[in-house]
């Protein structure tokens, strides 16, 4: 009988340590970031996302908007990620909209981190008017993220 126990113990013990082993890190986001959205209806973005320590960041309009020297300062972004490697992303942008224009909202950014280092998944727009928490967005479509430096 004792034998059959340590066995079976062994084997237990085989098999819960395949279970709980130690997941790989996922890579760090701090860093630039090239964003590139694509809407549907074919309207293409591009941002530029710094990710900071503890979830801070700004996302910037590789576009500027035209005559428009930019804000004195980059409105704040947020992020976060978790040990499955989904990535959220969300913060106000300005958009050129046609020659003279400007479109103002909030962009909201959810993907997971790919092999090969990038970041991809679904974005959405929300006019600067909406609560992305309570409204549909105006705009949807995907995204695709890579590392532009540390």
């Amino acid at each position: 009988m004792r034998t059959r126990l340590r066995c079976w113990v062994l084997v237990c013990s085989l098999a819960l340590g395949g279970v709980f082993t130690a997941q790989a890190e996922l890579p760090k986001l701090t860093g630039s970031w090239r964003v590139e959205i694509r809407f549907s209806g074919g309207e293409n973005r591009a941002v530029g996302f710094e990710a900071r320590a503890e979830g801070k960041g700004t996302l910037v309009p590789l576009v500027p908007a035209p005559n428009q020297a930019g804000p004195a300062e980059t409105p704040a972004a947020v992020w976060s990620s978790d040990d499955k490697g989904v990535v959220t992303i969300s913060g106000p942008v300005t958009f050129p909209l046609g020659n003279i224009g400007l479109l103002r909202g909030t962009l909201v950014l959810k993907g997971t981190l790919q092999p090969n280092g990038a970041i991809g998944g679904a974005a959405n727009f929300f006019p600067a008017d909406q609560a992305p928490a309570k409204t549909e967005p105006t705009k949807t479509g995907t995204f695709s993220a890579t590392r532009t430096g540390e």
